[in-house]
């Protein structure tokens, strides 16, 4: 049995489609009558069903114990594998539950038998968890990191000089990010998974950013492994995330570094068999209310559905780099031609934690970025600090100009510093 929608929610074909289903969509926010959160690319607003989930399951255990509780919600908690296998396009037995999208990311890598003089290909615009790991492997193992250049027109990683990269250095692992924390820029990986399938090679895909702002389909990305969160644009808790495993990463028996009894069997004194399914990535212990959480806020995202929240979001992104692309002093960052809905600008006469400070008092949640979060593309850019604002699909258009004028008057006092 799944859970197949949430009864607070009017029964609209598209909720997102009328002032009523958006104004229902922030009626379940408990966050939106407080604040105008603009930081969905760090954390969303959890909605009530996410909350209830979660907070029934805690009072669940206090009640009866915690192995007790979550065997009594043994379908919830399968519902976790299968809300994301429906929000991916995949099956359940090739989910993995993480504690973050770092922890995914790591437990994948782990799985890779580096040698001394492999490679590792990768873009210019990745998350900065992923460049330490590689330089970690790098140190220990004396692998090569690689990164593709980009277009010059900013539009991201030239797909063409990649794939020549890949015909020509073969490496080990090809690994890309959706769309990096430091900007709103959208990564072709549906076009380097293509490349990827003609030769063979394994492919990692982070999509820390991209799940639950567009639809994904792991298939037609064509990778063997991706990696995201659920506390960003899912708006689910913090302290989870998940683990795509493909067939073949399965069938070719790519396992853990370090596998416990929840992803293997003791089967004889010397000898253990890892389980067929992408559990072999998981731990025996869980969080389960934060999981059970997690597979109401996948539920929750498939009945607003990802096709409106991947027009709404970004066009609310849009205006608001409109309204900021006018403010004498700002300087957006974004680059691509259909930025996701992470944008990022430096403001003159402002240091970075005064100015976030500045908007905190406003009510305006924001995140900073800075050069070592993004050395390559930062260092392209030459800033060495952004604001990011993030809007969701619950956010309104007033909600975008009150921002964008707040942004303006403190660029106006930035300047009369000077």
């Amino acid at each position: 049995m799944r859970q197949q929608s949430n009864a607070s929610l009017p029964a609209e074909e598209s909720l997102l489609e009328t002032a009523a289903g958006i104004q229902a969509l922030r009626a379940d926010t408990p966050g939106c009558e407080s604040v105008i959160h603009f930081n969905n690319a760090g954390c969303g607003l959890v909605a009530r069903p996410v909350l209830t989930a979660m907070t029934d399951h805690l009072q669940l255990e206090a009640e009866i114990g915690g192995y007790e509780a979550s065997a009594a919600r043994d379908v919830q908690v399968r519902d976790f594998y299968a809300s994301i296998a429906d929000l991916l396009g995949t099956g359940p037995g090739n989910i993995a539950f993480a504690g973050s999208a770092t922890h995914a990311y790591t437990k994948a890598l782990s799985a890779i038998d580096f040698r001394a003089g492999d490679v590792i290909l990768t873009t210019r615009n990745d998350f900065i968890s992923n460049q330490i790991a590689f330089l970690a492997l790098r140190k220990r193992f004396g692998v090569e990191v690689v990164h593709a250049p980009d277009l010059p027109d900013g539009r991201g990683v030239d797909v063409d000089a990649m794939a020549a990269l890949m015909r020509y250095r073969r490496p080990r692992l090809v690994a890309a990010t959706h769309v990096p924390t430091n900007s709103g820029l959208v990564q072709p990986v549906a076009e380097i998974g293509r490349h990827c399938r003609e030769l063979g090679l394994l492919y990692l895909v982070d999509a820390c950013q991209s799940v639950g702002q567009y639809p994904i389909d792991v298939d037609g990305i064509g990778c063997d492994l991706l990696t995201a969160t659920c506390r960003k644009f899912l708006r689910g808790p913090r302290g989870s995330g998940f683990l795509y495993v493909s067939d073949r990463v399965l069938r070719e028996g790519y396992e853990p570094l370090f596998i416990d009894m929840y992803g293997a069997r003791w089967v004889e004194p010397e000898a253990y068999r890892p389980v067929d399914s992408a559990a072999r990535f998981e731990e025996w212990e869980f969080p389960y209310a934060t999981l059970l959480g997690c597979a109401a806020a996948v539920r929750y995202a498939l009945r607003v559905g990802l096709e409106p929240i991947s027009r709404r979001t970004p066009a609310l992104a849009a205006r608001l780099r409109d309204h900021l692309a006018g403010i004498p002093g700002v300087r957006l960052l974004d680059r691509g031609p259909a930025p996701a809905a992470l944008v990022t600008f430096e403001v003159e006469g402002w240091q970075p934690q005064p100015f976030k400070t500045a908007l905190d008092e406003r009510g305006v949640n924001s995140a900073l970025s800075f050069r070592e979060f993004a050395q390559y593309d930062f260092g392209d850019k030459d800033v060495d600090w952004c604001l990011r604002l993030s809007p969701h699909y619950y956010n309104t258009e007033d909600e975008v100009d009150t921002v964008a004028a707040a942004v303006a008057e403190l660029a106006e006092r930035g300047r009369r510093n000077r």
